[in-house]
């Protein structure tokens, strides 16, 4: 099983989690991280660290926000490998909490969803 970073972190990306993973499977965009499934070995220390209650474990993802799996999958595999300096966006803590942060992103970068 492995953690997923959910739509939370889209224009926050506080970065708190990179630096309390053991193994580094996270991967940096622009304004959002993802977790690389394949690397994750599922011990939660980034659920923790992140002060946007971005991440969850796979099985606890909320109906809502289950397409974050597939678009962590998806995005890790071309995404470089984040590192411990990565700082948050100037402007993380006025997107906090915000919903339906997936569209602001660019098509190649967000989800398959269908927002109502």
């Amino acid at each position: 099983m492995t953690h997923v970073v959910t739509e939370q972190c889209v224009r926050c990306k506080f970065a708190e989690c990179v630096t309390y993973c053991p193994v580094a499977c996270f991967r940096e965009a622009d304004t959002f991280l993802v977790i690389d499934p394949e690397e994750c070995i599922d011990c939660g220390n980034c659920v923790e660290a992140c002060p946007a209650d971005a991440i969850y474990p796979e099985g606890e993802l909320p109906p809502e926000l289950e397409p974050a799996l597939e678009w962590n999958a998806r995005l890790a595999q071309r995404l470089p490998l984040a590192v411990t300096e990565v700082a948050p966006l100037a402007d993380a803590e006025e997107w906090v909490g915000r919903p339906e942060k997936w569209r602001t992103l660019a098509e190649e970068q967000a989800p398959h969803v269908t927002c109502p």
